[in-house]
């Protein structure tokens, strides 16, 4: 039996409000909970590789930047497994705590990555590290962040990173769903699953569809904004000021079934098999949200964690990867990252990655190199 990599950490972050967790044990006494591999490395660098609400104790990365002398902390935050009432502020102060814990240990340096959904949360950890700006949450409710929380570091690595909670859920919402109440309602204008309609889509067609996604996600907004202010008109404190709902069909990007569309090396469908059997699917992305936590990760008017304009503000060296076979994450996307960094972004291509990497073993190495060797040059 291999032997484990790293220790368990625990570290303490400050509460949130009762409707931040199921658990009373984490909002009475929360903590945020990673595993550090740093056995042989040295101090002059550590690194964090972080998501909002995968588990990445787990993640591929711990065991080959351990091996190239370089420590490294998987970090979950609070909502770790369970994304339903996930406030983007909050996943900035849980990392705040891990880059302190790493500063507390001694390490000169501290770098974050980005992979996959981590890339916007870092960007806008950093954005806020550089000037703290919040003060509110999006539902109008007070935040106490302030600029000890958030302790800056020197360098971001977005790998295979989505641009945005928020832009990504717009991406993959299905438009041609007209009834928010009936998993499948579909108007067949705006379906990309019917024949009449492609693939290939015509750019005419595509401009409507995305047009129509655009306008699911500002309706649902709206709605959510509505819902809150009557929950709140309510002068019983007892009553809910917060309410669950469901968000049906949110795997419907056009790309995943049109390869001509942001070519890459990838081949059709989605991490989790068809575009199809995926959005239709019980659970995927964004699928289970409170109203306040919908303003906060996937409303892409309201949300603060967009990625490039977050990263936009920052001044630290960027590294960007492209995964070329990525399923998920489209070479658009990574230019955004590379656009917004400008002169401080270093990019690379990891030639035939996929998005997760699974059963690459010799990319994963390849990885590794391409993070340490440009993490070896930050000054």
């Amino acid at each position: 039996m291999a032997a484990s990599i790293g220790q368990l950490v625990t570290i303490d972050v400050k509460p949130g409000s009762a409707g931040d967790s199921q658990s009373g044990l984490n909002l009475l006494a929360p903590k945020v909970f990673g595993r550090l591999a740093a056995e042989g490395c040295g101090k002059d660098v550590a690194f964090i590789v972080i998501h909002p609400s995968s588990n990445f104790l787990g993640h591929y990365l711990i065991g080959p930047m351990q091996k190239r002398g370089r420590a490294i902390l998987a970090l979950n935050t609070r909502y770790g497994g369970n994304d339903s009432a996930r406030m983007m502020e909050r996943c900035i102060q849980d990392l705040g705590a891990g880059v302190q814990f790493l500063r507390d240990q001694g390490y000169k340096r501290v770098v974050l990555i980005g992979n996959s959904g981590g890339g916007s949360l870092v960007a806008f950890y950093q954005s806020q590290a550089e000037k703290l700006t919040i003060t509110h949450l999006p539902d109008g409710r007070p935040i106490d962040l302030v600029a000890s929380d958030l302790p800056p570091v020197d360098g971001l690595a977005m790998v295979a990173a989505h641009p945005s909670r928020a832009r990504v859920l717009t991406d993959w919402l299905d438009p041609s769903v007209y009834d928010e109440t009936d998993m499948l309602a579909v108007d067949p204008d705006l379906d990309m699953f019917n024949p009449k309609n492609g693939p290939p889509y015509n750019a005419e067609w595509l401009k409507r569809y995305r047009a129509a996604q655009l306008a699911r996600n500002e309706r649902i907004t709206d709605w959510a904004l509505a819902r809150i202010r009557k929950l709140e008109a309510d002068p019983d404190p007892e009553l809910p000021k917060d309410a669950p709902f469901l968000v049906y069909r949110t795997s419907a990007d056009p790309r995943f079934v049109d390869l001509t569309l942001d070519p890459s090396d990838r081949k059709g469908g989605t991490t989790r098999g068809s575009a199809k059997s995926t959005n239709y699917g019980a659970t995927n992305l964004g699928r289970i949200c409170t109203l306040r936590s919908w303003l906060s990760q996937w409303s892409v008017r309201l949300s603060r964690a967009d990625g490039p304009v977050c990263l936009e503000k920052t001044s630290v060296p960027v590294l960007a990867v492209t995964h070329s076979a990525d399923t998920v994450v489209f070479p658009s996307q990574v230019g955004l990252w590379q656009k917004a960094a400008g002169a401080r972004c270093t990019h690379h291509v990891l030639k035939g990655g996929t998005h997760h990497l699974h059963g690459q073993p010799e990319l994963v190495e390849k990885l590794a190199d391409m993070i340490a060797e440009w993490a070896a040059g930050l000054k």
